[in-house]
């Protein structure tokens, strides 16, 4: 590691090549262990000097493996660019951002100012990277702009920037690259304390993994009522990394749920081992698929139980047939299981209803909405999970809620109370594919568990 004068101030600066890559490797200091397809590797972190992002960001890299060399032995004599970074701020100019990247070249701003294959850089969107390539006399050897850090090539995420590098004539040349993100697996523990994002967000787990598990786990777990101070989650899923960023999310491969002292395990299973064509399980391969969500809405509050009350309206005191679930107009409403419409329309102090027919005479009740989702008509197949409408305040209702009923023989039941019902097994053959499938998860899940004991053991 070198040390470098940038604006007056001394700042650590670290090759691209050197002690495993390091400049490539940008983690945040999470609780997430990255996984290259279950296979054990050294833990390398990479953590910037500094939050200010009126600095270039410079990385110091630290491994828990012992090298076969000391870094003093180091020959200083390198040939390796020296890597810098800074993110864009609101306000900022091309002429700041090359400042602080201490980059002096001459004739580059105006090349990237009128050049056409440069005009990516017209636009800095605060937040994006802007990446500097130096070598000994500060003399650059690249430039990168990445306007797009997260986009999709042939259905496949990847990442596309801008590139800039000098030519043999004194000059410049604009290039604008591609590249598919490289596949990754992740593995991470989170602990509710006041909510599931919450968790998942000291954990540094994506919104888009933490969005998926009240879907995978809701015919489980009610996640408005059942959450607990002290419930804990491991999850393994994908992620798709390009240049040692983190560009998006894939799915949940593996998921365990303690609630409430109870553990609830989730596995994706496919037979032909691909991330499509398959469906999540838990660990005796009882499908999760087709078993009734708890509610209709990802995040709310209960109203109003099933049961008796004082009707709000009328003031009579009268039976009430469903749950209430209290939430702004216009949040989307959810198909709790695979079904057909069997009613779209109003209906007296019901509003704007609509009613799914499902297995084995059940059916669902969902009322009081503001509209129904785009070309949705009686007789059509939905599938859990699928927008059917939005929560309103048609009908007789005093605020925007959805009443929720859940029906057995026509006759509403108390849905928060009875045990749901649950799709079946996977059949023998099937089952051993998924048992060989699944041991691979649930020894990952396992190792991180005792790696927290641990842990949380020497901390105390």
């Amino acid at each position: 590691m070198l040390e470098k004068e940038i604006n007056g101030t001394t700042t650590a600066t670290v090759r691209s090549t050197r002690i495993t890559r390091p400049a490539r490797l940008i983690q945040k200091g999470l609780l997430v262990l990255a996984l290259g397809m279950f296979a054990g590797a050294a833990a390398i972190a990479v953590n910037p000097s500094s939050n200010d992002d009126s600095k270039p960001l410079v990385y110091q890299a630290r491994t828990t493996l012992d090298l076969p060399f000391s870094v003093e032995s180091l020959d200083s004599s390198f040939s390796d660019p020296f890597i810098q970074e800074t993110r864009i701020r609101r306000g900022d100019t091309l002429a700041s951002i090359l400042q602080r990247l201490s980059i002096r070249e001459e004739g580059l701003q105006q090349f990237l100012t009128h050049n056409k294959d440069a005009r990516s850089i017209y636009k800095l969107y605060p937040g994006r990277t802007v990446r500097a390539a130096l070598d000994e006399n500060n003399q650059l050897q690249s430039l990168s702009y990445f306007h797009t850090p997260s986009s999709t090539e042939n259905g496949k995420p990847a990442s596309r920037w801008l590139e800039v590098r000098p030519d043999e004539a004194g000059g410049f040349t604009a290039s604008e690259e591609v590249s598919i993100a490289t596949p990754n697996i992740q593995i991470a523990e989170a602990e509710v304390r006041t909510s599931l994002f919450g968790a998942t967000d000291t954990a540094g787990i994506p919104d888009s993994i933490a969005l998926q598990i009240p879907e995978i786990l809701g015919s489980k777990v009610d996640f408005i009522k059942d959450l607990r101070s002290g419930d804990k989650l491991r999850v393994i899923y994908e992620t798709y990394n390009q240049n040692g960023q983190q560009v998006g999310a894939g799915r949940i491969l593996a998921l365990e749920f303690e609630n409430q002292g109870k553990t609830h395990e989730a596995l994706w299973f496919s037979e032909s081992g691909s991330s499509d064509g398959g469906s999540y399980y838990d660990a005796d391969g009882q499908s999760l698929q087709g078993a009734f969500l708890r509610t209709a809405l990802k995040f709310t509050r209960i109203s109003s139980t099933f049961g008796g009350r004082r009707h709000p309206i009328s003031g009579k005191w009268r039976g009430h047939k469903g749950v209430d679930y209290a939430a702004p107009t216009g949040t989307p409403i959810h198909a709790t299981a695979d079904g057909v419409v069997e009613f779209v329309g109003v209906q007296n102090g019901y509003g704007n209803v609509i009613i799914l027919k499902h297995h084995s005479n059940y059916s669902t009740l969902y009322a009081h909405q503001s509209r129904f989702a785009s070309g949705l008509r009686k007789g059509d197949r939905v599938e859990q999970g699928q927008l059917i409408g939005y929560v309103g305040s048609t009908g007789w209702s005093t605020g925007p809620h959805l009443h929720y009923e859940f029906r057995v023989n026509g006759s509403p039941v108390d849905p928060l109370a009875m045990d749901l019902p649950v799709a079946r097994k996977l059949e023998p053959a099937r089952l051993q594919a998924f048992q060989t499938q699944v041991d691979q998860y649930k020894t990952q899940l396992a190792l991180l568990q005792s790696r927290q004991e641990l842990l949380a053991a020497n901390s105390n």
